[in-house]
């Protein structure tokens, strides 16, 4: 039974949260603030966290970062705001795995959290270690090394990145990236994959403005270029 910590400071929808994971099966923990939050992650061990960005003692995204420079790689989803769109794409810089912007249905965060929880082991065909221009990236740990900078990726960064280079040269559909590593096939798009993108380029590209390597096919998705 995979354990669940709900990090929520708005106590109906933690509440509403709880219900609906514990009835799938999931063991749940609450936590109300950003300080609870760190410390039953660090002591509990969850399977997965459901983080809420604005909440009391600790935001989401300091409490998501000493989560990852304490050495835990649990996944981590953000819960965010529509008017939020910058802090999302913060999360996923400091480690945050996915999001999920409120209002949400019920069904697509239980899909996300199932996605969460499917890890895969790296590679599918890939060695450990990819280089891609100034970057030397570790596809088990998830690290970026650039220069004099080190960065995480979150699992679904790096299962975007291995499906963008397993397809070398190809455009690869937003639609197929969602359903690939999201499961989420037949929910309407979202700027999912855009922000993960987004991220992931300031990790990887010399000048994410311009980058060289994970490049835009407009109307299409995405494609990499060795």
């Amino acid at each position: 039974m995979a354990r669940i910590l709900i990090a929520e400071d708005e106590q109906d929808m933690a509440m509403g949260l709880k219900d609906n994971l514990q009835f799938e099966g999931y063991e749940v923990l609450v936590a109300g603030d950003g300080e609870a939050a760190l410390k039953l992650a660090t002591q509990n061990s969850p399977d997965l966290i459901l983080l809420d960005i604005m909440m009391p003692k600790l935001d989401g995204l300091e409490v998501c970062k000493r989560i990852r420079q304490a050495g835990f790689m649990i996944p981590i989803l953000m819960l965010t705001a529509k008017s939020q769109e910058i802090d999302i794409v913060k999360g996923l810089e400091v480690g945050a795995d996915d999001y999920v912007t409120k209002p949400f249905s019920v069904r697509e965060l239980l899909a996300r959290v199932k996605a969460a929880l499917r890890r895969t082991s790296a590679g599918r065909g890939l060695s450990r270690e990819l280089k891609i221009g100034e970057a030397t990236i570790d596809l088990v740990k998830g690290h970026v090394v650039r220069g004099k900078e080190t960065h995480t990726l979150g699992h679904f960064e790096l299962e975007i990145l291995k499906m963008l280079v397993e397809n070398a040269e190809k455009p690869v559909d937003r639609n197929k990236l969602l359903d690939v590593i999201w499961g989420l096939e037949g929910f309407p798009i979202t700027r999912t994959v855009d922000n993960h993108i987004v991220s992931l380029r300031r990790k990887i590209e010399p000048d994410a403005k311009h980058p060289r390597h994970i490049v835009t096919v407009h109307s299409i998705g995405y494609k990499f270029v060795p």
